[in-house]
C-alpha cells in the first residue's frame, strides 16, 4: 500500500541503457526532481574512443591494453574506431540532418558509465578526428561520465599538450577526469614486432588506468543508487 502511494507521486521509465529514470515532486516543493538509477545488477560499461584513424597504430594498441585493465575488474568494454563511423564536420549541417552514425556514436557514449579517450599528438594537440567527434557530442552525452586519458607522442617529451587539451574539453563537457593519465613518448619504440609493449611499467600504467576507471565508475553508480534510496524513503506515506 505504501509503495503504491509513493508510485502515485513518482513516475518511472526504463531506458534502453538499463537504467530507471524517476521523476517526481516532493510535497511542498514546486520543482520536479529527476533521479537516474542504474539497475543493481548492471555491469559497468566502459567505452574506449580511438582518436587515430590508423587501423593498427600505437594508439589503438595502447587503448586496447587500458580496456583490458577495465575488463579485469568486470567491466563490459568496447572500442570505438572513428574510421568506422560516417561523421560530418561539426556545424556543417543542422543537427536534425546528422547521419545515423552520429546518433549511433552519441548513443554509445550515453550508454557508457566510463570513457577512455586516446589520441596521438599531432602538432601539439589531439587529432582533428577526435576533436570533431567531441564537437559533435552534447553536454548531455558526456555529463557526469568518468573519463580516462591516453596520449601518444613520437618525441621524447610525451603527449602533455594533448592530455591538457583533452582535460579542458572534458571539463566543458561536465565530465569527471581521472587524476591518472598515461603519456607514451617515443611511440615508435613502444611495441615490439609481435605487438607487445616493451616497457612493463608503462603497460601496468595503462592497465591501471582501466582498473581505476571501473573503480570510480562503480563508486559513482553506488552513490546514485544510495541517493535514490534516501530520496525514496523521504517520501510521505499518506
Amino acid at each position: 500500500m505504501v509503495e503504491s502511494r509513493r508510485l502515485a507521486r513518482w513516475h518511472s521509465a526504463r531506458q534502453s541503457s538499463g537504467v530507471h529514470v524517476f521523476c517526481g515532486r516532493l510535497p511542498g516543493q514546486s520543482v520536479w526532481q529527476k533521479v537516474t538509477v542504474p539497475e543493481s545488477n548492471e555491469s559497468i560499461r566502459i567505452t574506449g574512443v580511438c582518436g587515430s584513424l590508423s587501423a593498427d597504430g600505437v594508439t589503438k594498441k595502447a587503448l586496447t591494453i587500458a580496456l583490458q585493465g577495465a575488463a579485469e575488474y568486470g567491466a563490459d568494454t568496447s572500442l570505438l574506431e572513428l574510421h568506422d563511423f560516417n561523421l560530418v564536420f561539426a556545424g556543417s549541417v543542422p543537427q536534425d540532418e546528422y547521419p545515423p552514425d552520429v546518433l549511433r556514436l552519441r548513443q554509445a557514449i550515453r550508454e557508457s558509465r566510463g570513457i577512455i579517450l586516446a589520441t596521438p599528438e599531432y602538432h601539439g594537440s589531439l587529432t582533428g578526428a577526435l576533436k570533431n567527434m567531441l564537437d559533435l557530442m552534447s553536454i548531455e552525452d558526456f555529463e557526469t561520465k568518468i573519463v580516462g586519458l591516453v596520449g601518444i607522442a613520437g618525441g621524447h617529451v610525451g603527449a602533455i599538450n594533448s592530455l591538457n587539451t583533452m582535460k579542458t574539453i572534458c571539463r566543458n563537457l561536465h565530465c569527471w577526469v581521472l587524476p591518472q593519465e598515461v603519456s607514451i613518448a617515443n611511440s615508435g619504440n613502444a611495441f615490439d614486432e609481435n605487438g607487445a609493449m616493451k616497457d612493463p611499467a608503462l603497460e601496468e600504467r595503462l592497465l591501471n588506468l582501466g582498473r581505476q576507471l571501473v573503480k570510480f565508475a562503480s563508486m559513482q553508480q553506488k552513490v546514485q543508487q544510495s541517493e535514490f534510496a534516501q530520496l525514496w524513503k523521504s517520501l510521505p506515506t499518506w
